[in-house]
């Protein structure tokens, strides 16, 4: 009887295996379709950007199931939802799942509130399988300035690293607290402080002196970025990029201004630059060219009739 009783329990766990692999095909599919990564968050790849402050402690605790989102040494053999992938073992997969009753903790990081595996990832995987809610561990506590959710993107983990190494270069956020530059995308930053360094460049050369850095970062955001920041809202353009920043808007528009006075010999104002931007690349074309068209060549033959030197575009 126990002989039938074990192979029961082992085709029962072949039968989860496999209905987890299948989950994990269609995970990856739908991943596809909507571009968010089925990845779990990898430790030793986001380390470096987390911004890692204390180590400590936190000793076996239950933790929920459903947080642990990330591995310290496996990264790619489970989906983020810790279904197996094609290259793990069914075997270990279905013994792990049939001597569930005698489990030892697992080892995890916590990193806000996300737990990284250390070790234990098949136990994680088929008691997420078989629904559990809570599993024990021993926890190493580990804090960093850079939040997470298990909800987290790779991408936005590197934009939030990349965000506090941004503030603390600058101190923007002390010196115009105000200041909101969400990105959407990584790499960002580093052009951002390239304006700011093109800036002080500038007034370094009207001034006939060099300007300190904090000063040039102020300046920046007051005569630079804010003027733009506003021409995007007046056109209303934000809510025709979906997924999109102001800052994402600014960097794109300031590039496309240098583009379109290149092309045309004069200076373009940012609001002029702004409508023809939505115009040529909302994701509703139709809609806003017709909502702004007229703005546009209004702008550009006021700036074509102007008889100043610079034949500014209004």
């Amino acid at each position: 009887m126990s002989d039938l009783h074990a192979i029961s329990e082992d085709a029962l766990a072949r039968q989860d295996f496999h209905q987890a692999r299948q989950q994990a095909a269609l995970e990856e599919l739908l991943a596809r379709l909507t571009g968010q990564s089925t990845d779990l968050l990898c430790y030793p790849d986001i380390r470096d950007q987390l911004g890692i402050e204390d180590v400590r402690p936190g000793g076996l605790q239950d933790i929920p199931v459903d947080a642990i989102a990330g591995s310290v040494g496996r990264c790619s053999d489970f989906t983020r939802s810790f279904l197996p992938r094609q290259a793990i073992d069914e075997r270990r997969w279905t013994m792990v799942e049939t001597h569930r009753t005698k489990w030892p903790p697992i080892s995890v990081y916590q990193v806000g509130e996300v737990y990284f595996v250390q070790d234990g990832h098949h136990r994680v995987s088929v008691a997420r399988q078989l629904g559990h809610s809570h599993i024990q561990a021993y926890v190493t506590e580990i804090r960093a300035r850079v939040p997470l959710s298990p909800e987290s993107q790779p991408d936005e983990l590197i934009v939030q690293a990349e965000y506090a190494d941004f503030m603390e270069r600058t101190h923007l956020d002390t010196l115009r607290p105000e200041a909101s530059l969400d990105v959407s995308v990584p790499g960002q930053y580093r052009i951002l402080e390239e304006h700011i360094e093109a800036h002080r460049y500038v007034m370094d050369l009207e001034q006939e002196r060099e300007v300190p850095y904090h000063e040039a970062v102020v300046d920046w955001y007051d005569e630079v970025y804010c003027p733009v920041a506003e021409a995007i809202r007046d056109q209303g353009i934000l809510r025709d990029f979906p997924g999109r920043t102001e800052t994402d808007l600014y960097l794109w528009l300031s590039e496309y201004r240098a583009e379109l006075e290149e092309e045309w010999g004069w200076e373009v104002k940012p609001e002029a630059a702004a409508a023809r931007l939505a115009a040529q690349f909302s994701s509703r074309p139709r809609r806003i060219v017709a909502r702004i068209g007229n703005r546009i060549l209004n702008a550009l033959r006021a700036g074509l009739g102007k008889k100043s030197h610079t034949h500014e575009v209004q």
